[in-house]
């Protein structure tokens, strides 16, 4: 296939499956070969910050020298983002060969009666693929949705398993509970791996997730508050010890600081295991990061932050940063998907935007610009519905106040990213 066709392709699978699992994944695999028994795994689960958990191990493992795969779920500009080695994307070609050879395996379980893989596993399956037939010397593995039942729980050689914040999201298919929804995240563990849990869980999440790890055997490493001390620095800037490790973090927010917390005992973990990972590796590893669309500070004068926030837990975490910058009077444009929460989400932002233009994202499920600004308007005092994302950010820009934030879905910060970053 050419590379636009194997995109049609893996874009036509359906989205969810008909029956959740690790099955259809596992009998892809099998069908290529097993690609991921010849690779190792720091597999990170979680409902906030698992991407940029993600990215700050994957840039440390780099520093250190060792050949780094990272996925990540999902992507915001290029489909490719979800596949990378070293920091760099797969090429277009290269793909397009990887997802053929993923779409013959496919037709094969068709051909034998097994028809439910859904665009997630052909996504796994390639990426698993290309390290394999790269040569990765380890892989941070990014789950899609969950752990238990993720398509990335097929892999076995998991090393360090990592549980980032939990929340209450994807409740309608991880359930209704956060000791239920971190079970779920926590189905990762495998038998006596390394475990690293997020400093700052809600009580009823860290009782499972202690409970889960001593289930599996797995020693649960979790990073002290306590160790962690937070410089004085300017707007959005993120500088802190932790345990002797003087940090330039490149993501804004207290979260974020604990999110670099949980990569470093992972590499700690890994260091156990027989990885050279020096102090320099960390140090570098960590402030040479890169992550777009996670509180992503395009300018401070004025402060333009773009962020991917798609539940109430990352609107409080959207709401400690504006807090910590002194953020006030703010012109926000905001696009939610339904079912994430919206009402919650607008009135933690309230105390920092005083008007918002209303989006709908470019997604069936995306709220209709009006009805989010029906929601939108005991909150604050100037809300508009917006035909499109450029004339909301034309209005926007013509009104900013104290700044402007777009935010409220990782769909519409791809669409409006390239508005202010060329390239």
């Amino acid at each position: 296939m050419k590379y636009e066709e194997a995109l049609a392709w893996v874009h036509s699978l359906p989205r969810l499956a008909r029956r959740p699992g690790v099955e259809n994944e596992k009998r892809l695999l099998a069908k290529l070969g097993h690609p991921e028994s010849a690779l190792k795994f720091a597999h990170i689960a979680g409902t906030n910050g698992k991407g940029s958990t993600s990215v700050m191990l994957a840039s440390i493992l780099r520093s250190a020298g060792y050949k780094t795969g990272l996925t990540v779920s999902p992507y915001v500009l290029d489909f490719r983002e979800r596949f990378q080695i070293d920091g760099a994307m797969i090429g277009e070609e290269a793909l397009a060969a990887i997802l053929t050879r993923v779409r013959a395996a496919a037709e094969a379980l068709r051909a034998d009666g097994w028809d439910s893989l859904v665009e997630f596993d052909a996504v796994t399956a390639a990426a698993l693929l290309w390290f394999a037939q790269e040569q990765c010397d380890i892989v941070v593995l990014e789950t899609g949705l969950g752990g238990r039942l993720d398509a990335t729980n097929a892999v076995e050689n998991t090393l360090v398993a990592c549980i980032t914040a939990i929340g209450m999201d994807h409740t309608e298919l991880l359930g209704d509970t956060l000791d239920a929804i971190a079970r779920e995240k926590c189905g990762i563990f495998k038998s006596r791996c390394a475990a690293v849990c997020y400093p700052d869980q809600p009580q009823e999440a860290m009782d499972a997730i202690v409970q889960c790890a001593k289930a599996a055997g797995c020693a649960l490493r979790v990073p002290e508050k306590e160790d962690f001390y937070f410089y004085k620095a300017p707007p959005f800037e993120n500088r802190v010890d932790y345990g002797g490790y003087d940090l330039v973090i490149p993501f804004p927010g207290r979260h974020q600081a604990y999110n670099a917390g949980v990569a470093i005992e992972a590499s700690f973990a890994l260091c156990e295991q027989g990885f050279d990972i020096p102090d320099e590796a960390i140090l570098q590893g960590v402030a040479s990061a890169r992550f777009p669309a996670r509180i992503e500070v395009l300018s401070t004068r004025p402060p333009i932050v773009l962020d991917g926030m798609h539940n109430p837990a990352g609107a409080r975490a959207l709401a400690e940063v504006l807090r910590a910058a002194g953020a006030r009077d703010m012109t926000a444009v905001i696009g939610i998907l339904r079912g994430k929460g919206e009402r919650e989400m607008l009135e933690i932002l309230s105390p920092y935007v005083r008007r918002v233009y209303t989006v709908a994202p470019n997604t069936p499920r995306a709220i209709p610009a009006e009805e989010l600004a029906e929601a939108a308007r005991p909150y604050f005092a100037h809300v508009s519905a917006s035909a499109s994302l450029p004339t909301a950010l034309r209005d926007a820009a013509a009104h900013m106040g104290g700044g402007l934030l777009i935010c409220g879905s990782l769909y519409l910060a791809a669409e409006a990213r390239p508005f202010f970053v060329k390239g």
